[in-house]
């Protein structure tokens, strides 16, 4: 990709702690994002499962979710794949634990963009989302692609992408659907 290493971005967001009443206190969701460091592939794998099989649920059946992600993939695999050439960012809360990550392949495919249960709707993935897109205009990307989940369609579309199509498949026997998305950058 001829990427210059991304320095760690520092994130302090304000965000109101209940929407169901005016005026409530807000709270700060603090977090940075860094570049993927080897000791990060088992909190990864992890994260991957544990986001699929809880937040999975909220747009697809148990049965889906369960072909989606039957086991936590090995700490092996994860590493491999997060040193094979493609960026991966990693989003770490104020006690450095592991609470999204995202990737972007060489070609500008993006592979994954999952955040932990207890990390969901605070702003980390859409963060991520537009660091891996600023990364790919600083190396000369014109289009990026995605096969976003119904559970991430709305925040690739926010972020430029349109849809494509809908894909139908087979994942370990049982049918499931994403949806083909790009985004093309502007000249």
């Amino acid at each position: 990709m001829g990427r210059r290493p991304i320095a760690d971005i520092r994130f302090r967001k304000q965000t109101a702690a209940s929407s169901e009443v005016a005026g409530a206190a807000m709270s700060r969701s603090d977090f940075t994002i860094r570049e993927f460091q080897a000791s990060d592939a088992a909190c990864l794998a992890r994260l991957y499962f544990e986001s699929a099989r809880t937040l999975g649920r909220r747009r697809y059946s148990a049965e889906q979710v369960a072909a989606w992600a039957p086991a936590p993939v090995s700490t092996e695999i994860v590493k491999a794949r997060a040193l094979d050439g493609r960026l991966t960012l990693v989003a770490t809360d104020d006690d450095g634990a592991v609470i999204a990550y995202g990737d972007l392949e060489q070609d500008g495919h993006i592979d994954h963009l999952y955040a932990h249960p207890a990390a969901a709707g605070r702003g980390i993935a859409a963060a991520l989302l537009d660091a891996l897109i600023e990364a790919a205009e600083a190396s000369g990307m014109k289009e990026l692609r995605v096969e976003a989940s119904e559970l991430a369609k709305g925040l690739f579309q926010r972020a430029g992408f349109t849809t494509v199509a809908r894909r139908d498949f087979e994942v370990n026997g049982v049918l499931i659907h994403n949806f083909a998305m790009t985004r093309v950058r502007e000249p």
